[in-house]
């Protein structure tokens, strides 16, 4: 019977949504009920290892303490647990470059990594002449990557250790505000012949606009270019969100380090979870960063107050915590339901989203390690702000759960 039961739950999930990669019910786990969706978290398949999420400070100025304790504090309802900042390189030199010290140092101080991007090189390295558009000189090359240094190092005597350092920002498209063109070819060469001389920071390609990985595979199937560079970033406007084969074998983390939606209603939020979902199970990512931080569409408002999407990326961001693993799950056990799982400190974390404006029950099948007896969890929904909700205990190796219309929750083993 136990056979029958686990053969109609696996075709009734594999008709009902896609999959996480490599993820197939567990037979050892007799389903409870099999007209109720089951998402499989096998705690011993590792995905990736996150590293945080988080979003920029470029152009907004200062933050205040009070502002960055908002963003990265992780010790109070209010407080976002972001982990990552991403600042801007000023083109203009060291005497522009004291404001993003200032919020690196901040946000250093909370826990944060923190990752650095030029949207132009000095003007006087460019073709143009120009803060707008152009191209890097060829002969500007080495001056360029001392430069990229010279940053991390003013940085570095700042009190702040960079993570990471991008050559460029989203340099396959043209825009009419501060940046730089770039071809696939002459990325490759800048990296394989002078990424060194940007010092021992790890170096971050190539931040296409649309993750476009025809762009950064010549310097991933150059065996040279692919030994300086540690992490494959991108962003995902206008499409782009895919899992990056190439870069996964190469033994490089991928991250995506902007994206952004104007919309300030609780659907947008919504949204923005599940691009995160996306991210951590179709991407396989292993950080995500929003653009600005302090903005009415940023997870802070213009008044410093959190806002609805502030809130949503907590779900993922006070729990998934930097050097936490995502493992394998049933990512889409039903129509508009998602699940990711998540362990590290001893704790194993799922978030699940319903999209869908109805109340849905959902369970989840745990395996490949010690259960924990039971789970809290914590809810957002336009209704509520991070609630905490009654405890849910495991029995017989599943938990059984509502998740109500249009929400995120996040369970935390206990």
């Amino acid at each position: 019977m136990n056979r029958l039961i686990l053969f109609i739950a696996s075709i009734w999930i594999f008709f009902s949504g896609c999959q996480d990669k490599n993820i197939d019910p567990d037979p050892n786990i007799p389903v409870l009920d099999p007209k109720i969706p089951t998402s499989y978290l096998k705690m011993d398949v590792v995905q990736q290892t996150i590293r945080g999420f988080g979003g920029t400070t470029a152009w907004i100025g200062a933050l205040s303490s009070t502002e960055m304790t908002t963003l990265y504090g992780n010790n109070a309802e209010n407080q976002l647990g972001l982990s990552i900042l991403r600042v801007r390189i000023s083109p203009e030199g060291s005497s522009q470059w004291a404001t993003e010290l200032s919020n690196a140092q901040k946000a250093n101080a909370l826990g944060a990594t923190i990752i650095a991007a030029p949207w132009s090189p000095p003007v006087s390295m460019k073709t143009n002449n120009n803060i707008i558009g152009g191209s890097l000189k060829t002969t500007s090359y080495q001056a360029y990557a001392a430069y990229l240094k010279s940053f991390a190092d003013y940085m570095r005597n700042g009190g702040v250790e960079i993570y990471g350092i991008s050559v460029q920002n989203e340099p396959d498209i043209k825009v009419t505000y501060e940046s730089c063109d770039w071809t696939s070819e002459e990325f490759l060469n800048f990296v394989k012949n002078y990424a060194s001389e940007v010092g021992t920071t790890r170096l971050m390609v190539a931040e296409s606009y649309n993750f476009n990985q025809a762009f950064t595979d010549p310097m991933l199937n150059d065996a040279v270019a692919a030994s300086k560079i540690s992490i494959i970033a991108g962003h995902i406007y206008g499409g782009g969100l895919s899992w990056y084969q190439n870069a996964l074998n190469k033994g490089k983390e991928v991250w995506m380090t902007e994206h952004l939606e104007l919309t300030t209603d609780w659907q947008g939020a919504l949204k923005t979870g599940k691009e995160i979902h996306d991210c951590m199970t179709i991407g396989n990512y292993s950080a995500y960063v929003w653009w600005y931080l302090k903005r009415f569409y940023g997870p802070i408002d213009d008044n410093s107050q959190p806002t609805k999407r502030g809130y949503v990326m907590a779900q993922f961001s006070k729990y998934v915590r930097p050097g936490y693993q995502r493992i394998s799950s049933t990512s889409n056990p039903k129509t508009d339901i998602y699940v990711s799982g998540y362990k590290g400190s001893g704790k194993l974390v799922i978030v699940a989203l319903n999209t869908s404006g109805s109340l849905e029950t959902i369970q989840v099948a745990l395996s490949g390690g010690t259960l924990p007896k039971s789970f809290t969890p914590y809810l957002t929904s336009e209704t509520y702000n991070h609630a905490i909700q009654p405890r849910v205990n495991v029995t017989k190796d599943f938990i059984t759960t509502n998740l109500p219309a249009f929400s995120i929750t996040t369970f935390v083993s206990d």
